[in-house]
């Protein structure tokens, strides 16, 4: 039974990869993944039924919470729906370690996209370009366009830096 910790962090933080990608290509953040996690936070905590009663008070409140927040459009309704299903497997110290490595790692996620905006409009990048290029010519494009930041990532950033401090 030990073997399930380690097996449910390790896929954790590929789904969470996974979601940071997704989000950078298309900023979007799928409800099947947010399911696995929640399973997989879920099925870590299985041998304290308290934990996961714990755990699931705590993902509701921050729930409602983030709803307000969404409603008043600040926040999106997939980062809302990623928060709470990383939120459902963690304690009440993993949570507020999740939300301060988050907005730490947005903030860093800001400034990257603030220093973007002051760098010159790419051309198109053409077929071979590196991943690099491409992605800054997309996001630049977005710039120009005033589309959201790909939050995903600083949540990914934050669950997996909240993930490694629980294995380590």
């Amino acid at each position: 039974m030990s073997w399930i910790i380690p097996i449910t962090w390790f896929l954790e933080i590929l789904l969470l990869l996974y979601v940071a990608t997704t989000d950078i290509a298309a900023r979007l953040i799928r409800n099947e993944i947010c399911l696995a996690l929640v399973i997989l936070g879920i099925a870590r905590q299985l041998a304290d039924p308290m934990q996961v009663a714990q755990s699931l008070i705590i993902a509701a409140i921050l729930l409602l919470l983030l709803l307000v927040i969404y409603q008043r459009g600040k926040i999106g309704g997939g980062d809302v729906k990623l928060l709470v299903a990383l939120a459902v497997g963690l304690p009440l110290t993993g949570v507020v370690q999740l939300l301060t490595i988050t907005a730490l790692a947005g903030g860093v996620l800001g400034l990257v996209h603030l220093m973007m905006r002051a760098l010159p409009y790419p051309r198109l990048a053409p077929a071979g370009s590196s991943l690099v290029r491409r992605v800054y010519a997309v996001e630049r494009w977005r710039h120009l366009r005033h589309a959201p930041l790909p939050y995903g990532v600083a949540i990914a950033c934050g669950g997996i830096w909240t993930i490694l401090s629980k294995a380590f």
